[in-house]
């Protein structure tokens, strides 16, 4: 069991343009911005703090290296931007896309994804801990080298993602989809599944069934 983020935003100062508010100050503190656009921008070594992102798009655009604590990014739009190495920590993600966006080698803690499309996203060498993923679509994601503890999947599409030297143990996948998804018995061992589940990983046994 997981619960969700607690995050207290107070005394927030509403910013029209984030990229000029990030420009002039690499730390950020209790701001709130919504209906802002843009793309193909560059935004890196920066940390946000308590703050409120509403129904912003940033799309194909390299947002690495980046600090965000105890920020609630809400209808948001970042589909193809590059969150590489960076760190959320107490964060929540509703009703946003984050569709072919790449996390490899970032951080994830105390961090809740609810409602949000995240297909074809590249989650390789993620440090996962405390992590919700309710109501997501991560179909076509990649799932590399992680270092997972207290990971909790609800109604998850896991369609033909991958697994690779991930370990498993202990996620309960019954009540997600998980058909066509790549990986090991080494990795998949200890995991929770349902009966009609283990039809999909009758391929790791090297075994058909005869209808």
């Amino acid at each position: 069991m997981i619960k969700e983020p607690k995050i207290l935003l107070n005394n927030l100062r509403k910013i029209d343009n984030l990229l000029d508010k990030v420009q002039k100050e690499d730390d950020v503190e209790n701001i709130y911005i919504e209906n802002y656009q843009n793309q193909n921008i560059d935004v890196m070594d920066i940390t946000i703090r308590k703050s409120l992102i509403n129904n912003i798009e940033v799309i194909s655009s390299n947002l690495e290296k980046n600090t965000f604590m105890d920020v609630k990014f809400s209808n948001c739009n970042f589909s193809n931007t590059l969150f590489d190495n960076c760190s959320f920590i107490r964060c929540e993600f509703n009703d946003c896309k984050l569709t072919g966006c790449n996390f490899i080698e970032s951080r994830l803690c105390d961090i809740s994804f609810k409602d949000t499309n995240m297909n074809y996203a590249n989650l390789s060498m993620v440090g996962i801990k405390d992590t919700l993923f309710k109501n997501v679509g991560l179909r076509n994601s990649n799932f590399q080298e992680n270092k997972i503890k207290n990971l909790v999947f609800k109604n998850v599409d896991l369609t033909q993602s991958q697994f690779f030297k991930t370990s498993l143990n202990g996620i309960d996948f019954s009540d997600s989809i998980i058909e066509g998804i790549s990986v090991s018995i080494n990795d998949i061992k200890g995991s929770i599944i349902n009966q009609f589940q283990a039809v999909d990983l009758l391929y790791l046994l090297g075994v058909k069934i005869k209808i």
